[in-house]
C-alpha cells in the first residue's frame, strides 16, 4: 500500500503539474481548448490525490497528517479539490492558473521530502481527533487558497475590467468572499478542536504556542475583511489586498512554525 500510495503521488503530481501548464497556456493563448484540457487533468489529479492519501491511510493505520510530507501532499489535495468545485460553480477556468500553481509547488516541495512512514508521536496518537482536526484545515487552508488566487486577478483585472480573458471583477470579488464565508467558520473549527487536543496531549487548552497564536492572527486578519466588507462596505481592491495578506498569513501559519519557529506543533519530519 505504502508503494501504491507514492505512485498516485506521482501521478497526482503529474497531472496537477499538466493541468497548471493548460491553464497557463490558455492565458497566455487565449485558446479555451486549452482551458477544457486542463480542467479534466485537474480532476484526474485530485482523484489521484485521494487515492493517495486513502492508500497511505491504509498502510500506515493512521490519517496521514503526521509529517511536513503528508501535510503537504493533503494541503495540495484540498487546494485542487476547492478549485475544480469553483470552476465547475462558476465556469472561471482562468482561475486555475493562480490557484492550481501553489498546489503543484506543494507537490513538488513533498517530493524533496523524507515519505516514509514513521510511528506516530505519542502527542499525535489519539487518532480520531488528529484526523478531525487536520482535516478541517485541509478544508479551509483549500477554500483560502481559491480567494487568495481570485484576489489577486481582481488586483491585475481592476475595477475597470482592464482585462478580456479574465472574469469581470465584480464575478472575483464574490468568488473571493464567498470562499472566506466557507472557509472561516471551517479554520474557527481549526482552533477548537486544536485547542481540546491540546488539552488531551498537554494538559491545557492554549498557551501561545507560535502554532497557536500563528493561527489566531490568521483568524483575526480573515475576521477583519468579513468585518470591512460586512460592515464597512468595503469591497474591490482594498478588500483583495486583505485576502492577500491574510493567506500570506496562513502560508506562515502551515511554514513557519514546523521550519522556522520552534514548538509543541513541529512534526515537520524534516
Amino acid at each position: 500500500m505504502e508503494k501504491m500510495s507514492f505512485y498516485f503521488f506521482l501521478s497526482g503530481f503529474a497531472t496537477i503539474g499538466i493541468a497548471t501548464l493548460l491553464y497557463i497556456w490558455m492565458v497566455a493563448s487565449k485558446q479555451a481548448d486549452f482551458g477544457r484540457y486542463g480542467t479534466i487533468f485537474a480532476w484526474l489529479g485530485v482523484v489521484f490525490l485521494a487515492g493517495s492519501l486513502i492508500t497511505r491511510w491504509v498502510a500506515a493505520g493512521h490519517g496521514p497528517f503526521s509529517n511536513m510530507y503528508e501535510y503537504s501532499l493533503s494541503f495540495a489535495w484540498g487546494i485542487s479539490l476547492s478549485y475544480v468545485l469553483v470552476e465547475r460553480r462558476y465556469k472561471a477556468r482562468s482561475l486555475g492558473a493562480f490557484v492550481l500553481p501553489v498546489a503543484a509547488i506543494l507537490l513538488w516541495y513533498a517530493s524533496t521530502l523524507p515519505s516514509q512512514i514513521d510511528p506516530l508521536m505519542p502527542a499525535l496518537q489519539n487518532n480520531w481527533l488528529l484526523s478531525l482536526h487536520v482535516s478541517v484545515a485541509i478544508i479551509s487552508y483549500g477554500i483560502f487558497t481559491v480567494s487568495f488566487g481570485s484576489a489577486v486577478m481582481y488586483l491585475i483585472q481592476t475595477e475597470k475590467n482592464r482585462i478580456r480573458w479574465m472574469p469581470p471583477a465584480t464575478l472575483l470579488d464574490e468568488v473571493s468572499y464567498k470562499s472566506v464565508i466557507i472557509g472561516f467558520p471551517f479554520f474557527a473549527l481549526v482552533i477548537i478542536l486544536g485547542a481540546y487536543w491540546a488539552q488531551t496531549a498537554w494538559g491545557r487548552y492554549w498557551g501561545w504556542d507560535p502554532k497557536e497564536t500563528a493561527s489566531l492572527v490568521t483568524w483575526l486578519i480573515y475576521a477583519a475583511y468579513l468585518h470591512a466588507r460586512g460592515l464597512r462596505g468595503w469591497r474591490g481592491t482594498r478588500a483583495a489586498v486583505i485576502l492577500v495578506i491574510a493567506f500570506a498569513s496562513t502560508l506562515f501559519t502551515y511554514f513557519g512554525v514546523n521550519l522556522v519557529l520552534s514548538g509543541l506543533h513541529s512534526y515537520a519530519g524534516v
